[in-house]
């Protein structure tokens, strides 16, 4: 039989870290969610990371304005390259028709 795997958004593994953190007991939260504890501990680890933040329904991690920038120029990069490249079969397609 396959194990269907459970998604869960950011909203509810932040509000189950507070309620573990409210309640004290780990195993009984995970039980009352019915969460593994070791899926716990890791969203328990990320929260204190800063890595687990609150979103709007939108599970990507936040980006700085470096990382945005940086993800802007590849793609020009890359539609660049695409477009030289173009060029190139074409100089090459029209050189042999001229011989």
């Amino acid at each position: 039989m396959k194990q269907v795997r459970t998604r869960y958004s950011n909203e509810f593994k932040i509000k189950a870290v507070e309620l573990c953190k409210q309640n004290g007991n780990v195993a009984a939260t995970c039980e009352e969610l019915k969460i593994n504890q070791a899926t716990m501990w890791l969203w328990m680890k990320a929260f204190k990371a800063g890595k687990l933040v609150k979103t709007n329904g939108d599970t990507e991690k936040q980006k700085s304005k470096e990382e945005l920038e940086i993800a802007r120029l590849k793609k020009e990069l890359y539609e660049t390259k695409m477009e030289r490249d173009i060029i190139k079969k074409a100089l090459g397609i029209f050189s042999k028709s001229d011989r």
